[in-house]
């Protein structure tokens, strides 16, 4: 399977459930992190890397 921009996403907010799943105090840090990288997926700041 290749990895394109369309599949950070999904696999994002999956490792993020399993954390959350995994220690529910971190809840806010994990959500945190997720909105910082959907915003800068939306950015196209991850373009450069040539996904």
């Amino acid at each position: 399977m290749t990895i394109t921009a369309a599949h950070i996403s999904p696999i994002v907010a999956l490792i993020a459930g399993v954390l959350i799943l995994i220690m529910p105090r971190f809840l806010n840090f994990i959500v945190a992190i997720y909105l910082i990288v959907v915003g800068l997926a939306g950015l196209g700041v991850f373009k450069m890397f040539r996904f």
